[in-house]
Parts: structure tokens; C-alpha cells; sequence
């Protein structure tokens, strides 16, 4: 059997490392393979799997440094037919990539919105005259640079090797302990290619919105979970987009969505949200390598 799973490309992003390192342990563990298919965005990979393009998507949600990747998830708050399958943590280590024989030459640098910022420390020490070019993606750029002696972009190490690029310097980001969680996302009630049934899922993603912006509103539904010792490990704000002010809420919690106490504060969470939208119970696996 084999599958397709969208992510964000070119080749060589961190998106498609994380699909990459997925595909080596779907195979190790099912036999099933796997055919990668780079889209422009996130939110056109996920779009690719909510249209039966591809079977999964390998998309980035939350950064250590930078904090959520607002695409994904205002991707999945607008697809209903989506659900998590799985999580994966990928140490995120960047390098400094450019045909320039050193970094006085440097006066434009590409790269994703959050390579730049996870790496402004250093290029405020190092680059401070520089003029920042956010991309798509981490890969974008590269194919540029050969041409272009007075730019360099941020990507990871395997990327120039890939593009066959030097790197003039190594793990660049600000802090060492940088990591990125992805999510692995089918459609709902799609095949399930990753679980073990004995194994119960460690967390379970959800969002909502309330019916109205009143004092306590949060509180309410908060208060739910600490009654129920629901543990959270993340709580998120996004605006609805209709009216300022508004906002949904995300939130994983550290418990399987088949919990009879999670189902206890599901049901009580649907009398007091306008919409609640179960997002996937699922695992988390660690990539130890970059």
C-alpha cells in the first residue's frame, strides 16, 4: 500500500524533515510507503488532504520560541473534515546559507517569518544593516542564491546539501532547545495508519468559540476541565475574523478524548460554546535528530 502526504515545500523544508522522518516509521512499523508531495502553503497542504488530493498532511503547529503557526490553525478551524492523527516534535536547528565568501557582502536575507525570528539575536549581532525577506517557506529561496552573491537565506543544514549550498554558519537560532511540533492530519474517519488500538492517546486538540464576548465566558468553560482534573498544556486565542474582539480558543489536553471524564466535559463544553470542533485524540513521537 502507499499513501501521499502533503507538506509545506520546496524540498528541504523542516515540514518535509518531519514527513520524511513519519514515512521511515510508518514503513518500519506497518509497511506501508509513502509518496511526498510539496505544496506552496500550509494551508494548501491541508486543503490538499480535505480535498482527497493526498491521504495526510505534515504541518507545523507550535514553535518553542515563536509560539503557534496561526496558519495551521486557522486552516483547521475552517475545514471541518479534518481530525490529528498523530504529533511530532523535531529539534529545529538553522543554518546560515549563501554563495557570499563571507557575511560583509550580505545585504538581503530570506526565509520563513519564523526562521527570521527565531534567529534575530544573531542576526542583530552579526547583520544588523541586513534587509529581511520573509518567504513562504525555509526553502524558497535557495535556488536564488547561486545568482545572487549578496543574499543568503536561512534553512536547515539538510537543505543545503540538498540545493548543494554552502553554509557560512551553523545553529543560528537564538536559543539552542529550539523545537517545532507538527501534526499529522487525515480526514475524519479515515484510516487510521499509525495507532496501536491497545495504546490510548495521550492528547486531545480542540477549539470553540463562544456565543458571546460577556465577563466570565472563559472562565466558565476553564473551570470545566479543573473540576474534571483535565490537565492543559496549551490554551490559544484566535480571532473569528468577523468582528474585533471576538476570538476562538484552542486547547490540548493532556487525555484521551475517550476518557469517560473528557466526554463528561465535552458534553458540558457543547452547552456553553457556539461551536466546539473536536480536532484529534492522538500520540506525540520525538525526532531525536535533526
Amino acid at each position: 500500500m502507499t499513501i501521499s502526504i502533503a507538506h509545506l515545500g520546496p524540498p528541504g523544508t523542516y515540514a518535509e524533515q518531519a514527513a520524511v522522518f513519519y514515512v521511515n516509521w510508518l514503513t518500519e512499523k506497518t509497511g506501508i510507503e509513502a509518496i511526498l508531495c510539496p505544496y506552496p502553503s500550509i494551508a494548501q497542504s491541508l486543503q490538499a488532504v480535505a480535498a482527497r488530493h493526498t491521504q495526510l498532511a505534515v504541518v507545523p503547529v507550535e514553535n518553542s520560541i515563536e509560539g503557534s503557526v496561526t496558519m495551521t490553525m486557522d486552516t483547521l478551524w475552517q475545514l471541518d473534515n479534518l481530525q490529528i492523527q498523530l504529533a511530532l516534535v523535531m529539534p529545529i536547528a538553522h543554518a546560515f546559507i549563501s554563495c557570499a565568501n563571507s557575511l560583509d557582502g550580505i545585504k538581503t536575507v530570506y526565509s520563513h517569518p519564523q526562521a527570521l525570528a527565531q534567529c534575530q539575536g544573531w542576526l542583530e549581532q552579526f547583520l544588523p544593516t541586513v534587509q529581511l525577506i520573509p518567504t513562504n517557506s525555509t526553502t524558497e529561496a535557495l535556488q536564488r542564491l547561486e545568482q545572487e552573491l549578496t543574499t543568503a537565506a536561512i534553512a536547515s543544514s539538510r537543505a543545503a546539501q540538498l540545493y548543494k549550498l554552502p553554509i557560512l554558519a551553523s545553529n543560528i537560532n537564538d536559543y539552542p532547545e529550539n523545537c517545532t511540533r507538527f501534526w499529522v492530519v487525515s480526514q475524519k474517519e479515515a484510516q487510521t495508519f499509525d495507532h496501536t488500538p491497545s495504546i490510548h492517546a495521550t492528547h486531545t486538540s480542540l477549539a470553540f468559540s463562544v456565543p458571546a464576548n460577556l465577563p466570565g465566558a472563559l472562565v466558565k468553560l476553564l473551570q470545566v476541565f479543573a473540576q474534571l482534573e483535565i490537565n492543559l498544556s496549551r490554551i490559544e486565542s484566535r480571532p473569528t475574523k468577523r468582528s474585533l474582539g471576538e476570538y476562538l480558543f484552542f486547547i490540548d489536553m493532556e487525555a484521551d478524548a475517550s476518557e469517560a471524564r473528557v466526554q463528561s466535559a465535552l458534553a458540558e463544553l457543547k452547552i456553553h460554546t457556539e461551536v466546539l470542533k473536536i480536532l484529534g485524540a492522538y500520540n506525540v513521537l520525538s525526532i531525536n535528530a535533526v
